[in-house]
């Protein structure tokens, strides 16, 4: 499939201004008009959705709290994380509220050491908390390097690609077309890599391990879009995929945040059968947004050789 902390001091929250904290819209139907007004909204919800996923995924137990007993919701109380964190209480349950308030970067680190976040889950939390990095509105029309382009194109014979902020495929060579389907046959619209990966049967088969897999791209993916809140092009992808995917639909309600990295893949391929490949994703530095996905064929199963036969038969 080409895709691919420590808790802080206990200080006090910085306002956005003296009046007192308002409530966020929910969710991202409203994200384009919260942005053209510049109220950041949309980030302040997704960020509170957050907070209230990592918080109820936590039992008593799992922080040194007594378990047992009845609880209304699953997971830890807001105030349990307050005061674990050692930050206020009415604060912290503004921030999950969606309120118009702005946590310092220390008050976020107490929270991520509070919530037991994962290393990107705190840079997910930070990126959200801060804002900094968002970018306001529609992105500009992504572009691929000319010589980036002519040497994906031209990486020997282990499948390559290339895949931009939105996962869109920007660049492959031939052997990527023929282990995992030529992106230049794919409708205008879909030439995605999450739209393939759970809208395509064919692509669903190529998988054995094809949940695990495709939940650990929605995880990546969650991250990038953290960027681009409110960017009518993430929104539509989205909500095309939640609205096609029930699987879909529910890990990116699950909020699970992953990076891209090393590993293994295994594939069944409808016509070579098994294919083993190591792959890697590399980031060109003139373009941290892409990613170029590189894959070794493995030793096992015969991959170099039946990778050839089917380089051979296609033109």
């Amino acid at each position: 499939m080409c895709d691919d902390i420590d808790p802080g001091t206990r200080e006090g929250f910085i306002l956005v201004s003296k009046a007192p904290p308002k409530k966020a819209s929910n969710g991202r139907g409203n994200g384009n008009a919260a942005l053209a007004k510049g109220d950041g909204a949309p980030r302040r919800a997704e960020l509170a959705d957050f907070l209230r996923n990592r918080r109820e995924a936590l039992r008593p137990e799992d922080v040194g709290l007594p378990g047992g007993g009845r609880r209304r919701t699953p997971g830890l109380r807001r105030e349990e994380v307050a005061q674990i964190a050692g930050v206020g209480t009415t604060w912290y349950t503004w921030l999950e509220q969606g309120r118009d308030v702005r946590a310092s970067a220390s008050v976020l680190e107490a929270i991520s050491g509070a919530l037991e976040l994962t290393a990107a889950e705190h840079a997910h939390l930070m990126l959200l908390g801060r804002g900094e990095e968002v970018t306001p509105g529609r992105a500009p029309k992504e572009k691929v390097d000319p010589t980036i382009k002519l040497l994906v194109e031209n990486l020997g014979d282990g499948p390559s690609c290339l895949t931009g902020r939105r996962f869109d495929f920007l660049a492959w060579n031939r052997a990527h077309s023929v282990v995992f389907g030529d992106p230049a046959e794919m409708p205008d619209g879909q030439r995605n890599l999450l739209w393939r990966l759970f809208t395509d049967p064919a692509r669903r088969d190529l998988h054995p391990d094809w949940e695990e897999g495709a939940r650990r791209i929605v995880a990546r993916f969650r991250g990038e879009a953290a960027r681009h809140i409110g960017d009518p092009d993430f929104d539509e992808l989205i909500s095309a995929l939640q609205e096609r995917s029930p699987e879909f639909r529910e890990w990116w309600d699950l909020h699970e945040v992953a990076t891209s990295g090393v590993g293994r893949k295994v594939l069944r391929h409808p016509t070579a059968g098994k294919l083993v490949f190591e792959h890697a994703v590399f980031r060109p530095q003139e373009s941290p947004e892409q990613r170029l996905v590189l894959y070794s064929p493995s030793p096992q199963a015969n991959t170099p050789e039946k990778l050839a036969k089917l380089l051979a038969q296609r033109p």
